[in-house]
C-alpha cells in the first residue's frame, strides 16, 4: 500500500516526465569556476562579466541562485542566464563580477541555493 506522500511523488515524477523536464534541486555543492568573456549568453542577452550572474546545466534561465564560498563564508546571489560549465565535476560557473563578490580566486567548493 503506498502513502499519500508516495503517491505525491509519484504523480510529481510522473509529470515531469510527461513535461520533459526535471525539477531542479533545492540544493547542491561542488566545484565552481568563473569566466570573464563572450559576447552573447545561451539566452541571448548580452554578456556582462561584471554582472552577478552565472551559466547553470540544467536551471531555467532567470532562476535566482544563492552561492555560498564554502572556503570564505561569502554569498552572492546570481540569476541563471547561460548554460554550463562544460568541465567535467563542475556545478557552476560564475561570471567575474560574482567570483570577485565571493572571493573566488580560481576554482572554488561552493554550495547553491535555489531562491525561486
Amino acid at each position: 500500500m503506498t502513502s499519500g506522500f508516495g503517491k505525491f511523488v509519484a504523480t510529481v515524477g510522473m509529470l515531469s516526465a510527461i513535461v520533459g523536464t526535471t525539477l531542479p534541486a533545492a540544493a547542491q555543492s561542488g566545484a565552481a569556476s568563473w569566466y570573464g568573456s563572450g559576447h552573447r549568453t545561451a539566452n541571448g542577452e548580452r554578456f556582462n562579466p561584471n554582472g552577478l550572474t552565472a551559466a547553470h546545466r540544467s536551471l531555467p534561465f532567470g532562476t535566482r541562485v544563492r552561492v555560498e564560498n564554502r572556503r570564505t563564508g561569502r554569498s552572492v546571489v546570481v540569476r541563471i542566464n547561460d548554460r554550463g560549465p562544460f568541465v567535467r565535476g563542475r556545478i557552476i560557473d560564475l561570471s567575474r563580477g560574482s567570483a570577485r563578490a565571493l572571493g573566488m580566486g580560481g576554482t572554488s567548493y561552493v554550495s547553491l541555493q535555489v531562491l525561486n
